[in-house]
């Protein structure tokens, strides 16, 4: 078979007396897409190893158990940025201060997974269980709208979640997605951990895929590997171990979470105006990109992380 031309003609309409005829435009269907030479420059060499990559300028808040800072700064060292925070409860408007501790060790693997991946971030933790050890849908919108007006985060990390059994109420679900939705449009990327026992059983905020990041567990050779997988409206996959804490070393979907928004960080510390979208889409290439496929043909990111 011979090539694909494809002619558009300029000038459509009847030409006026005299004037010529333009010729047609064609265009080689066997040329290279513009597209193709675009995207084919999104590779992890040029945006996740570029030294500039190290989440500085990045403000990312976990929505979590609290934090334990002493810890962190005893394996972070002196250049981690002080943690500011909050603890949330249902019953005060305004959140309590923050004393640098945490409710439960979980917030804690969760801050060092994102540390790891982006050293230079400021950190936020918004500790939405408390002395009570137990979180509210409502408890969770506080810290959201907190995070998104006050301490103006670039990215929320949710490794946690409420059951759709749980969340049968249908103005709560409502208000949830409002909220959600309201970070999307204030450009705040939004990461959410799936439930361990996905697809047989769905949690939010998760399922609310379209204006968030949603992250099931994989096991993976490094931290910045990571895939585009979506099933069952969770899209990504992120490496499913932390490094401190009891439960670190047991994969689950909240340490995949951060595994994640830390990548997204590093994103964002390349280009800080970067919307929700654009980073979604970046990540999307990073791993079509990618020369390495697994046994099920899907992308995923090989790389080696400098010291």
């Amino acid at each position: 078979m011979g090539k694909s031309i494809f002619c558009l003609r300029r000038g459509l309409g009847i030409p006026r007396h005299g004037a010529k005829l333009q010729a047609p435009v064609c265009y080689d269907a066997s040329m290279s897409d513009v597209f193709d030479d675009l995207f084919s420059l999104i590779t992890p060499e040029r945006l996740l190893l570029d030294s500039r990559a190290n989440g500085e300028g990045v403000a990312v808040c976990v929505i979590d158990s609290g934090v334990e800072s002493s810890v962190l700064r005893a394996k972070h060292g002196p250049d981690l940025k002080p943690i500011q925070g909050a603890v949330f409860t249902a019953d005060c408007a305004e959140p309590l201060p923050y004393e640098g501790h945490q409710s439960t060790p979980h917030g804690t693997t969760v801050a060092d997974i994102l540390l790891t991946q982006a050293p230079a971030i400021q950190l936020y933790s918004a500790d939405v269980f408390g002395p009570a050890g137990t979180c509210e849908v409502e408890t969770v919108i506080k810290a959201l709208h907190w995070a998104y007006d006050v301490w103006k985060c670039k990215v929320i990390n949710l490794s946690l979640g409420v059951t759709e059994q749980k969340l049968q109420q249908l103005p709560k679900k409502q208000q949830l997605l409002r909220t959600i939705e309201e970070g999307y449009f204030k450009d705040v990327l939004i990461v959410a951990a799936a439930h361990n026992d996905h697809p047989f059983t769905r949690s939010y905020p998760a399922m609310f895929a379209p204006p968030i990041l949603s992250v099931d567990k994989q096991l993976f050779g490094n931290p910045l590997q990571f895939a585009y997988e979506p099933h069952e409206q969770i899209e990504f996959q992120a490496h499913g171990r932390g490094y401190l804490g009891p439960f670190a070393m047991e994969p689950a979907t909240s340490w995949a979470a951060p595994h994640l928004s830390g990548i997204a960080a590093r994103l964002l510390s390349l280009r800080p105006g970067l919307k929700p979208f654009e980073v979604k889409t970046l990540l999307y290439w990073l791993c079509k990109n990618d020369s390495r496929k697994t046994a099920e043909g899907t992308g995923v990111l090989s790389l080696l992380v400098r010291d």
